[in-house]
């Protein structure tokens, strides 16, 4: 019976020790290491051209070809960021690489702001509160999911031949890609 009582405390905290980076499927850590590295490729642009190219790269990395608005953003002729899936689903419920609640708690919350039973109305979200936007009137907080304002920063910053706001975006843009890499990873915040 002392074993029993011993094992079931361990079992506890076993069960709510955070994930660390080592738990993450291989794929899902590579999409988050090219994402992680467009931002800051898009952080540290010295030109239009570069800072249009990383973003592209980013909101193609978080939709994947599935997703609505992905593509040769910048007209280049190049799909910078192309992948095979995306991290979130597709606009008609194709898979995407964070699909799995089970992880935890914390991937359904803020990486995938809650349920995607209706993916076509949660990228439709997206694209109204890229219209919506102004300087005066910052309509990403009301996405759910963080990996989608990243999705909004990067179409902005698609939008602008301002190499300065770009870099601004690019503040926002690394904010909502550090939360959501660690609500992956962990529960801690």
């Amino acid at each position: 019976m002392r074993r029993v009582l011993m094992v079931v405390p361990l079992l506890a905290i076993a069960a709510c020790t955070p994930s660390t980076p080592t738990d993450m499927p291989d794929e899902v850590a590579a999409q988050f290491a090219q994402l992680e590295d467009a931002v800051v490729e898009w952080s540290e642009a010295g030109t239009i051209e570069e800072a249009h190219a990383a973003a592209e790269a980013s909101r193609n990395l978080i939709m994947g070809p599935d997703g609505p608005l992905y593509g040769d953003a910048d007209g280049d002729g190049e799909i910078a960021g192309a992948s095979e899936m995306g991290l979130l689903p597709g606009d008609a419920g194709e898979p995407g690489l964070v699909h799995d609640p089970a992880v935890n708690p914390c991937v359904e919350s803020d990486v995938l702001g809650g349920t995607w039973e209706r993916p076509h109305s949660r990228w439709a979200e997206v694209i109204d509160a890229i219209g919506a936007w102004t300087e005066t009137n910052n309509t990403f907080p009301s996405l759910a999911s963080h990996p989608q304002r990243v999705v909004g920063w990067a179409t902005l910053t698609l939008a602008t031949d301002d190499l300065d706001t770009a870099l601004e975006y690019a503040s926002h843009a690394q904010l909502h890609v550090d939360v959501t890499r660690a609500a992956y990873e962990s529960c801690d915040a």
